[in-house]
């Protein structure tokens, strides 16, 4: 065989254009570095989520073998580390070799013992939630771990006390860290260790009690405490059997007079065996026989009439009103129902640039097991209820000889709308003016009659329910209309009548106005709004500034002040309560509004969306003062004391918001219990298109909120009538409860938040800026930096001072009063900036000259 047979082929040689191509590699090698390593921040996660899993099934695997191979690895794991490497030849039993044996060794002999097990669901569930960006369990997460690691720690201490009690030593049941603990007890407190286990039990209970979600968690239904709502709903359930009793005892009329010579005789149709026969009264004096309808499908049986009625069923009878029942689920989202005009979110998934949601980055919103669920509060409108109202309705309509020719149901949570088409020739004023004695007729509270509906040639008849079905705020907030809409400030405002969820976008509204008597449901209804925003905006797209003159209303939202809420420089909370401190807040808010017109101005664009949408295109320069600017909602829960207390100085900076504040993003929601005109002036009420009224005392004061009566009829509880423009809505507003509140700014305060609340821009009072003291020689050192500044930009502002020039609210201020008292700028004027009285630095420099 020759000698070059064995010889390997030389690899082939590359052509021409891949020498030039790795020969250019080669001298770009030293100008620039050969490999961009770019991983962004979800794939950060799921490479750290794989980490975990892999991390996970490694420690069971280890903890497992150790229960076996435990004691065989005791000698390699004593060791030193870098003998146990040095010696190649000696291998561990564990199954996952040497890595396993000092893992297990450590996690179960070491510290916790056999309690370790419970650090991999831990591990195992964040790398789950990581991939796959959702929860394994229902339960929360970080109440998960809380948990987890009470019970890991707890575990092994309290094993390590039976360990310690038989004589023992750290074991694999509960760990060094379980004995040496137990070890210190019996050494300091003595009594055999027996305070150190009431010490446990005591933890125990106080972990028990106070984490009752985790150990509802672990321990099963049988533990479970009864919810909250249970006594807010006692009186909604004792008002339903009352009214179920009187049902029951309440004599129908069945005969009436007839001309004719034989009495009409109508059959009903059964449905299986019912214990007592229930009839219902004759509808109207015909031979004719009542058939029943169910979708279309002629049935000989009818349904209990105390059985929930379920809607579909229509009641017909030749020569008489037919009666359609409407009983409206949800409707199903279409495309059409959804604002798709999301700017912000259009350009950030487009370009991937700036995003004003990174500082708070692990930012987590609240969850839904955080509301209350109100499933059995309440009832539903049976079919012998709708019945009956409708027989009344035609009864009284026709001894007044107003002939009906259909009518037709629509079951809401609150009222049932009958619809009527009566005949023509009839005057709508006639049957306007029955509307006390259909209520008479009816037993029933707050009839109101619609007369004409709008976009219907019918009229309506509201009536009250007798057992009314709370609409919990758990069912609208999960509701896909509210997930997935993309309005720019969702607000929840309740169901209509015809049980779809009513959600509007208070950016278009674009101020509310809220009024209603005393305990009708207004402070429940800002609780809505609030809760809404929460659930669907971040920390860095919105700011709340919250007005609360009872002082005891808005004070649950405190624990989120880093993170929603906004507020003076100098201020020591963030819910205001003192009058004078709402005055300088809303011209602080005045003077925010200007500021943000003028970054509006310097950018080209003419309200904040397309200004945040260039911001995010990162074409505007943050070193020229450019900032993304958030949406502010300013609250105020009664208006009346403002007004009482203030009047003009409140009134005035109101009125310059809701007129001129839309476009920067500052929306208002302002609410009272006394609708009068000295309240809501014309000034303040002409620029709130939208208003909201609960139940009122009288109907002056309907007119005063809506320009129109109706809301005296309404039922209270959270019934609301909504103007909004030409149109009139009547909702059911959701219920809140507080608990729920505490519990929601408690999730959120919890997390990492802003250094400070949203800082306004400082605003001087009168009193501040009066009797000056002005001496020459004690000038601040910038005060010649400073007047320079306001001269060469004409702008007498003292943010204008702490922008440019760094500085602190409290020596801005002391230099602004130095400029004043020199004759450099004017006195104070409101929320405006002052006016710069030397008008080039020529005619300033004389000034700074004569002042030395």
């Amino acid at each position: 065989m020759p000698a070059n047979s064995f010889r390997t082929k030389e690899p082939p040689k590359p052509a021409p254009r891949q020498q030039q191509q790795s020969a250019k590699k080669v001298s770009n090698a030293g100008k620039q570095l050969p490999i961009e390593f770019n991983v962004s921040g979800e794939q950060w996660s799921l490479i750290i989520g794989i980490l975990c899993l892999v991390i996970s099934v490694i420690l069971l695997i280890s903890f497992v073998s150790h229960l076996f191979t435990g004691n065989a690895d005791q000698d390699i794991v004593q060791m030193d580390m870098q003998e146990n490497l040095n010696q190649t030849k000696l291998k561990a039993n564990n199954w996952m070799g040497m890595m396993g044996a000092y893992l297990s060794h450590f996690f179960i002999f070491e510290w916790f013992g056999i309690a370790a097990f419970g650090w991999i669901p831990v591990v195992f569930w964040a790398g789950y939630r990581l991939t796959s960006k959702k929860d394994l369990l229902p339960q929360s997460f970080n109440r998960f771990t809380i948990g987890s690691i009470f019970y890991i720690f707890w575990t092994s201490i309290f094993l390590g006390y039976f360990s310690r009690l038989i004589g023992g030593s750290a074991s694999m049941l509960a760990g060094g860290l379980g004995f040496d603990v137990n070890e210190f007890f019996y050494h300091t407190i003595g009594w055999g260790g027996i305070f150190a286990i009431l010490f446990l039990l005591a933890g125990w209970m106080i972990f028990f009690h106070g984490y009752t979600k985790l150990d509802d968690w672990f321990f099963g239904k049988y533990f479970q405490r009864k919810p909250q709502e249970d006594v807010a709903t006692q009186r909604i359930r004792k008002a339903v059997q009352i009214n179920t009793m009187e049902e029951e005892e309440e004599e129908l009329p069945f005969d009436k007079p007839n001309h004719k010579e034989k009495d009409d005789k109508i059959d009903f149709m059964k449905v299986g065996k019912v214990e007592n026969d229930l009839e219902l009264p004759k509808p109207f004096p015909e031979n004719k026989e009542l058939k029943l309808e169910i979708e279309g499908l002629e049935a000989e049986k009818s349904t209990i009439p105390n059985e929930p009625f379920k809607g579909g069923i229509a009641f017909s009878v030749e020569e008489n009103p037919k009666l359609v029942i409407e009983n409206l689920e949800e409707d199903e989202i279409e495309t059409s129902d959804l604002d798709d005009d999301d700017v912000n979110q259009k350009v950030l998934k487009e370009y991937g640039l700036f995003d004003p949601t990174l500082e708070l980055a692990n930012y987590q919103y609240p969850t839904l097991q955080l509301l209350n669920d109100y499933k059995d509060a309440g009832g539903k409108v049976t079919e012998s209820e709708l019945e009956a109202n409708k027989n009344k309705i035609i009864d009284t309509m026709r001894s007044f000889q107003i002939g009906i020719q259909s009518i037709k149901a629509t079951i809401g949570p609150t009222v049932t709308l009958y619809e009527i088409v009566p005949e023509s020739g009839i005057r709508i004023s006639k049957i306007k003016n029955l509307e006390d004695d259909i209520a008479l007729n009816l037993a029933a509270l707050g009839i109101r009659i619609i007369a004409p509906m709008p976009g219907k040639g019918t009229i309506g008849i509201e009536v009250p329910n007798n057992s009314r079905e709370m609409v919990s705020m758990k069912s609208v907030i999960s509701s896909e209309r509210f997930q997935k809409s993309n309005f720019e400030l969702p607000i929840i405002l309740g169901k209509t009548i015809s049980n779809e969820i009513f959600i509007s976008d208070l950016a278009k509204m674009p101020h509310l106005l809220m009024a209603g008597a005393t305990g009708q449901g207004k402070s429940v209804g800002l609780n809505v709004i609030l809760t809404s925003l929460l659930y669907k905006k971040h920390p860095s797209q919105i700011k709340f500034v919250l007005v609360d003159p009872k002082k005891v209303e808005l004070t649950l939202f405190n624990k989120i002040e880093r993170h929603f809420l906004a507020m003076l420089p100098n201020a020591e909370e963030a819910i205001i309560v003192d009058t004078k401190k709402v005055v300088y807040t809303l011209n602080s808010l005045c003077i925010e509004m200007d500021n943000r017109y003028n970054l509006l101005k310097d950018a080209g664009v003419r309200n904040i969306k397309e200004y945040n949408a260039k911001f995010i295109n990162r074409r505007l320069n943050p070193e020229k003062g450019h900032r993304f600017l958030p949406y502010i909602v300013l609250v105020i829960d009664e208006l009346a004391d403002l007004m009482m207390t203030a009047g003009k100085e409140v009134e005035q900076p109101i009125a310059r918001l809701a007129q001129l504040a839309r476009a920067i993003g500052i929306h208002l929601i302002i609410a009272t219990q006394r609708p009068s005109v000295n309240v809501i002036t014309g000034l303040i009420k002409a620029n709130f298109p939208a208003r909201l009224s609960f139940k009122v005392t009288s109907k002056i004061d309907s007119r005063t909120i809506l320009d129109t009566g109706g809301s005296e009829q309404l039922v209270g509880n959270g019934d609301m009538l909504l103007s909004m423009g030409s149109d009139m809505i009547r909702l059911q507003c959701p219920f809140v409860d507080t608990p729920e509140i505490e519990e929601i700014c408690e999730f959120i305060g919890g997390q990492r938040g802003f250094e400070s609340a949203y800082l306004l821009p400082e605003f001087f009072g009168d009193d501040e800026g009066n009797d000056l003291d002005f001496d020459p020689s004690e000038l601040d050192p910038l005060f010649e930096e400073a007047a320079r500044l306001l001269v060469s930009h004409q702008q007498g502002s003292t943010s204008l001072i702490q922008r440019k020039m760094k500085l602190g609210y409290n020596r801005a201020g002391r230099i602004i009063d130095q400029l004043e008292g020199a004759g450099i700028v004017g006195p104070f004027e409101g929320s405006k900036a002052r006016e710069v009285l030397v008008k080039d630095l020529t005619h300033l420099d004389e000034i700074l000259r004569s002042l030395k």
